[in-house]
């Protein structure tokens, strides 16, 4: 009797979080190696909605905390700009690259070593959690296709 209401139950629970995922897509996302364990890193990814929703917090179990982060330049000098959440307006791409809005992952555990893969939760305001696996790639890299040594 329990199975079939443990099967029941799953049955009846599963479309919803299918549902969840369908809302936000993660496009490319991808790392990159760092130098020293002692030094942030950096992620960046393409974030699609198709509702209006707002990313609000970011872990790894690779680092102590991610926050987001831009990089904004004022007179030729270049600061970094936390956000509490980040708006996803609906059908809309939100992308996170290299020189503008990207998760930085502080407190790194270990080094990020080209060629690994690293586990990253997102928690959306609508949407829930999405856990993704982000490729680390090259220390020059540029993106995804673009990996430069």
């Amino acid at each position: 009797m329990r199975t079939a209401l443990l099967i029941v139950a799953v049955l009846t629970l599963s479309p919803f979080s299918a549902m969840a995922e369908e809302t936000v897509r993660i496009i490319e996302p991808w790392a990159r190696a760092s130098v020293l364990a002692s030094r942030p890193g950096a992620a960046y990814l393409t974030i699609e909605s198709a509702r209006d929703d707002r990313l609000l917090s970011v872990e790894s179990p690779v680092a102590d905390r991610v926050m987001i982060h831009a990089t904004e330049n004022n007179d030729d000098v270049n600061r970094m700009v936390h956000f509490d959440a980040l708006d996803l307006p609906a059908g809309k791409s939100v992308v996170l690259a290299p020189g503008g809005t990207h998760l930085m992952l502080m407190g790194l555990k270990e080094r990020l070593i080209e060629g690994a893969r690293v586990p990253v939760t997102l928690r959306f305001e609508r949407a829930g959690e999405v856990t993704i696996t982000v490729p680390v790639l090259g220390i020059g890299a540029r993106g995804p296709t673009e990996d430069i040594q």
